[in-house]
Protein backbone atom coordinates (compact mmCIF):
# COMPACT_ATOMS: atom_id res chain seq x y z
CA UNK A 1 0.00 0.00 0.00
CA UNK A 2 1.45 3.52 -1.22
CA UNK A 3 1.46 6.15 1.42
CA UNK A 4 2.32 9.50 0.74
CA UNK A 5 5.00 11.45 3.04
CA UNK A 6 6.83 14.70 2.86
CA UNK A 7 10.33 15.08 1.27
CA UNK A 8 11.56 16.28 4.44
CA UNK A 9 10.66 13.35 6.42
CA UNK A 10 13.19 10.90 4.19
CA UNK A 11 16.10 9.07 5.48
CA UNK A 12 19.77 9.52 3.28
CA UNK A 13 18.76 6.07 1.44
CA UNK A 14 15.10 7.12 1.17
CA UNK A 15 16.53 10.43 -0.54
CA UNK A 16 19.27 8.37 -2.65
CA UNK A 17 16.36 6.65 -4.11
CA UNK A 18 14.72 9.04 -5.16
CA UNK A 19 17.32 10.51 -6.84
CA UNK A 20 17.63 7.27 -9.02
CA UNK A 21 13.74 7.20 -9.84
CA UNK A 22 14.47 11.24 -11.68
CA UNK A 23 17.29 10.17 -13.41
CA UNK A 24 15.17 6.53 -14.73
CA UNK A 25 11.94 7.98 -14.96
CA UNK A 26 12.98 11.82 -17.02
CA UNK A 27 15.21 9.50 -19.01
CA UNK A 28 13.31 10.24 -22.48
CA UNK A 29 14.01 14.08 -21.84
CA UNK A 30 17.78 14.16 -22.94
CA UNK A 31 18.12 17.61 -20.83
CA UNK A 32 16.51 16.41 -17.55
CA UNK A 33 18.75 15.27 -15.11
CA UNK A 34 21.14 12.78 -17.08
CA UNK A 35 23.46 12.08 -13.76
CA UNK A 36 22.82 11.13 -9.87
CA UNK A 37 25.21 14.29 -8.82
CA UNK A 38 22.37 16.83 -10.58
CA UNK A 39 19.37 14.76 -9.66
CA UNK A 40 20.47 14.35 -5.96
CA UNK A 41 21.24 18.15 -6.30
CA UNK A 42 17.52 18.94 -7.23
CA UNK A 43 16.07 16.13 -4.37
CA UNK A 44 18.36 18.15 -1.93
CA UNK A 45 17.09 21.22 -3.38
CA UNK A 46 13.44 20.46 -1.62
CA UNK A 47 15.59 20.32 1.91
CA UNK A 48 14.53 23.26 4.41
CA UNK A 49 13.57 25.37 1.53
CA UNK A 50 10.65 27.24 2.08
CA UNK A 51 9.85 28.09 -1.67
CA UNK A 52 9.75 24.45 -2.40
CA UNK A 53 7.88 21.62 -1.30
CA UNK A 54 7.76 17.99 -1.98
CA UNK A 55 5.95 14.49 -1.09
CA UNK A 56 7.03 11.18 -1.75
CA UNK A 57 5.36 7.86 -2.10
CA UNK A 58 6.16 4.91 -0.08
CA UNK A 59 5.93 2.06 -0.26
CA UNK A 60 7.01 0.31 3.34
CA UNK A 61 10.19 2.09 3.18
CA UNK A 62 10.61 2.14 -0.56
CA UNK A 63 10.29 5.13 -2.32
CA UNK A 64 8.28 4.44 -5.68
CA UNK A 65 7.85 8.63 -6.91
CA UNK A 66 7.98 11.91 -5.85
CA UNK A 67 6.74 14.89 -6.56
CA UNK A 68 7.67 18.50 -6.18
CA UNK A 69 5.88 21.84 -6.19
CA UNK A 70 8.20 25.50 -6.33
CA UNK A 71 6.06 28.21 -4.69
CA UNK A 72 6.58 30.81 -7.71
CA UNK A 73 3.67 32.99 -7.57
CA UNK A 74 1.54 34.01 -4.52
CA UNK A 75 -0.87 32.24 -5.86
CA UNK A 76 0.72 29.85 -7.92
CA UNK A 77 2.93 26.89 -7.81
CA UNK A 78 4.96 24.70 -10.58
CA UNK A 79 4.48 21.59 -10.12
CA UNK A 80 8.29 20.31 -11.17
CA UNK A 81 9.33 17.58 -10.61
CA UNK A 82 7.32 14.50 -10.53
CA UNK A 83 8.80 11.24 -11.16
CA UNK A 84 7.76 7.79 -10.74
CA UNK A 85 9.83 4.53 -10.76
CA UNK A 86 9.34 3.09 -14.12
CA UNK A 87 8.89 -0.39 -12.97
CA UNK A 88 5.50 1.16 -10.63
CA UNK A 89 4.42 3.27 -13.44
CA UNK A 90 0.75 3.51 -14.59
CA UNK A 91 -0.26 2.01 -11.22
CA UNK A 92 -1.62 5.54 -9.72
CA UNK A 93 1.51 6.66 -7.87
CA UNK A 94 1.73 9.83 -10.02
CA UNK A 95 -2.17 10.67 -9.66
CA UNK A 96 -1.90 10.27 -5.91
CA UNK A 97 1.34 12.49 -5.90
CA UNK A 98 -0.08 14.95 -8.05
CA UNK A 99 -3.09 15.14 -5.63
CA UNK A 100 -1.48 15.65 -2.48
CA UNK A 101 -0.10 18.57 -3.87
CA UNK A 102 -3.49 19.62 -4.93
CA UNK A 103 -5.03 19.34 -1.01
CA UNK A 104 -1.92 20.85 -0.26
CA UNK A 105 -2.14 24.03 -2.28
CA UNK A 106 -6.07 23.93 -1.93
CA UNK A 107 -5.32 24.39 2.05
CA UNK A 108 -2.68 27.28 1.40
CA UNK A 109 -5.30 29.28 -0.71
CA UNK A 110 -3.51 28.72 -3.70
CA UNK A 111 -5.34 29.47 -7.02
CA UNK A 112 -3.52 27.87 -9.59
CA UNK A 113 -0.85 25.00 -10.47
CA UNK A 114 1.13 24.54 -13.71
CA UNK A 115 3.40 22.61 -15.20
CA UNK A 116 5.71 22.79 -18.08
CA UNK A 117 6.03 19.47 -20.58
CA UNK A 118 8.77 19.56 -22.60
CA UNK A 119 8.57 17.59 -25.84
CA UNK A 120 11.83 16.91 -26.64
CA UNK A 121 11.46 13.35 -27.88
CA UNK A 122 8.43 13.68 -30.35
CA UNK A 123 5.42 12.79 -27.88
CA UNK A 124 3.60 15.16 -29.77
CA UNK A 125 2.23 16.35 -32.82
CA UNK A 126 3.63 19.59 -32.48
CA UNK A 127 7.34 18.33 -32.10
CA UNK A 128 10.21 19.27 -34.61
CA UNK A 129 7.06 21.54 -36.46
CA UNK A 130 7.89 25.55 -37.05
CA UNK A 131 5.27 26.59 -34.16
CA UNK A 132 5.73 30.76 -35.50
CA UNK A 133 3.44 32.60 -36.45
CA UNK A 134 0.10 30.82 -35.52
CA UNK A 135 1.74 29.34 -32.26
CA UNK A 136 -2.69 28.96 -30.53
CA UNK A 137 -3.26 27.44 -33.51
CA UNK A 138 -1.06 24.46 -33.34
CA UNK A 139 -1.51 24.48 -29.44
CA UNK A 140 -5.25 24.28 -30.40
CA UNK A 141 -4.54 21.26 -32.64
CA UNK A 142 -1.94 19.68 -29.75
CA UNK A 143 -2.14 15.48 -29.80
CA UNK A 144 -0.67 13.27 -28.50
CA UNK A 145 2.06 10.91 -30.92
CA UNK A 146 3.68 8.33 -27.72
CA UNK A 147 3.72 8.67 -24.53
CA UNK A 148 3.74 12.34 -23.81
CA UNK A 149 3.07 13.11 -19.79
CA UNK A 150 0.46 16.38 -21.22
CA UNK A 151 -2.47 13.51 -21.42
CA UNK A 152 -1.44 12.37 -17.83
CA UNK A 153 -2.39 15.96 -16.76
CA UNK A 154 -5.61 16.43 -19.07
CA UNK A 155 -6.92 13.62 -17.52
CA UNK A 156 -6.47 15.43 -14.05
CA UNK A 157 -7.93 18.15 -14.76
CA UNK A 158 -5.28 20.38 -16.16
CA UNK A 159 -5.47 22.41 -19.72
CA UNK A 160 -2.75 23.72 -21.76
CA UNK A 161 -2.30 27.39 -22.05
CA UNK A 162 0.19 28.05 -23.90
CA UNK A 163 3.35 26.49 -26.19
CA UNK A 164 6.77 28.01 -26.06
CA UNK A 165 8.21 26.87 -29.43
CA UNK A 166 12.38 26.09 -29.64
CA UNK A 167 13.16 26.53 -25.95
CA UNK A 168 14.44 23.38 -26.07
CA UNK A 169 15.98 23.16 -29.26
CA UNK A 170 14.47 24.07 -33.32
CA UNK A 171 12.03 22.20 -32.81
CA UNK A 172 11.61 21.19 -29.14
CA UNK A 173 8.20 23.25 -27.17
CA UNK A 174 7.60 23.25 -23.92
CA UNK A 175 4.00 22.96 -23.33
CA UNK A 176 2.22 24.82 -20.39
CA UNK A 177 -0.67 23.66 -18.09
CA UNK A 178 -2.19 24.54 -15.75
CA UNK A 179 -5.59 24.04 -13.25
CA UNK A 180 -7.58 26.04 -11.01
CA UNK A 181 -7.62 25.12 -7.21
CA UNK A 182 -10.38 27.13 -6.07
Amino acid sequence: MIEIASLEELTETQREAAAHILVRALAPWPSAYRTLKEARKEVDSFAGNPERLGFAALDGNAVRGWIGAIRTYDHGWELHPLAVDPDYARGGIGTQLVRMVEETARAQNICTLYVGTDDEFGGTNVFSKDLYPDVSAHMRRLAPARGHPFVFYRKLGFSVVGLLPDVNGPGKPDIFMAKRMS
